[in-house]
């Protein structure tokens, strides 16, 4: 029985890590996980960065808008190059444009020659870049892996980013404690190298171009192609409504544990527990298939609101650490679900603006929603908008199931999924 037992066990991660047993797959997700070590510490080194050379609380805040403007203002253009080019090389060329930036601002600031805004231009091209790499690689896992292994290879990208989150940190502060920040961006240059080898690397099959049109043409074919699936942009309101009350936990969560739960170290408990949730979370999306994807997928997100109801009573500590957990988890098992369903239904020529529109509409959600809260705060009381918040989760999520083309989005035996017909033709 025991035997029995092992021989399951090994069955179960055998199938789980099955992704790792394909070439391409292996090398973009070794190069991933380096680069995204280095991308976790940069965010620490940053702020250090700009404290180095003497700046204020607000040139931080100028520094990170700088790179966060650039990638919202690229990223429908990094859609459309994404579908038009080959995937590989702009996502190569994205690697070693922020190598080159980092680099040049590890130099500056190892020479204490830096200034706040070399940082912030520095930010702004990494934005940038970031902007065309981002729906490239979404577009380029659709490229690569067989639609059966899809959920699984982005369950073990969200890992090794979501495992970067919680010890890049603290490598980032033991660096820039010995050595500076300026140490930390070099590293990260090397980390983009590495990835940018690792693209190099890839032999992908050749992939049908489309034909030439004007930019704005293609730009409005991305948006026909949301626009006639109903499952498509109504699960993107809903993902955009959840990034938009979640706020609530960042901007409220920090205030509520300094004066109820320990102080500042009880947050940064909360944060953590969080992440180790979305490791763990990663690990369920290599093992459960549901049959209804954005069904389970989006019951599982409303789980989300589990921090906001437990920092409205407040809740003990470890009930918060608790909640932070579930949602750290249901976030990564929505996210493998969502991107494997898409990267199924959607033409793999516009993918990559699809993508984009996703990511946008849901970015944009956030410092929406962190510039709310506070002022509602102020009016309704902290515990009311958790409460207000965590609503604006539950029920979009809870009423999806009732959505006759979500219900249609299935997983079959074989591992494939196949969704509603769209309501009308996209290419007009």
């Amino acid at each position: 029985m025991t035997q029995e037992k092992g021989n399951g066990r090994r069955r179960v991660l055998a199938e789980a890590l099955a992704p790792l047993s394909i070439r391409e797959f292996r090398i973009l997700w070794t190069g991933q996980a380096v680069s995204a070590t280095g991308g976790g510490m940069t965010k620490v080194a940053l702020i250090f960065a700009v404290l180095a050379v003497d700046g204020s609380v607000t040139d931080i805040g100028l520094v990170m808008t700088a790179q966060v403007l650039t990638q919202v203002l690229f990223t429908l253009a990094g859609g459309v190059w994404a579908d038009r080019l080959r995937r590989q090389v702009l996502m190569l060329t994205s690697d070693l444009i922020r190598a080159a930036t980092q680099l040049m601002l590890a130099v500056l600031l190892l020479s204490d020659a830096a200034q706040v805004w070399h940082l912030a231009a520095g930010a702004a091209v990494f934005g940038g870049a970031q902007a065309f790499f981002g729906p490239a690689s979404r577009g380029l896992m659709a490229e690569i892996m067989p639609p059966e292994q899809l959920q699984r290879g982005n369950a073990l990208m969200s890992f090794c980013i979501s495992a970067s989150t919680v010890l890049s940190p603290a490598l980032a502060g033991v660096v820039i404690a010995w050595w500076g920040p300026g140490l930390v961006l070099a590293l990260d240059a090397v980390t983009f190298i590495v990835s940018a080898v690792s693209l190099a690397m890839l032999r992908l099959a050749p992939r049908t171009m489309p034909a030439p049109e004007t930019f704005w043409r293609d730009l409005g074919t991305g948006w026909r192609e949301l626009s006639v699936r109903r499952w498509l942009w109504l699960n993107m309101i809903v993902h955009m409504l959840q990034n938009l009350a979640v706020a609530a936990y960042y901007v409220l969560g920090p205030a509520i544990a300094d004066a109820s739960l320990g102080g500042p170290s009880a947050w940064g408990v909360i944060v953590s527990g969080f992440a180790a949730g979305a490791i763990t979370g990663g690990f369920v999306a290599l093992k459960l298939e549901p049959a209804r994807p954005l069904i389970v997928g989006n019951l599982a997100l409303a789980l989300t609101a589990l921090p906001l109801l437990a920092l409205a009573v407040p809740m003990p500590l470890w009930a918060v650490v608790g909640s932070a957990f579930v949602s750290g988890a249901a976030t990564l098992f929505l996210d493998a679900l969502w991107q494997a369903s898409m990267q199924q239904l959607i033409p793999a020529e516009v993918m990559s603006r699809v993508e984009s529109y996703d990511w946008l509409i849901s970015t944009i959600a956030a410092p929406l929603g962190l510039a709310l809260v506070g002022p509602l705060a102020g009016q309704t009381g902290q515990t009311q908008t958790l409460l207000i918040a965590a609503v604006m989760i539950v029920v979009p999520c809870g009423l999806t199931p009732l959505v006759p083309g979500i219900r249609a989005v299935r997983r079959h035996a074989d591992g494939k999924i196949t969704g509603p017909v769209p309501q009308r033709p996209a290419h007009v």
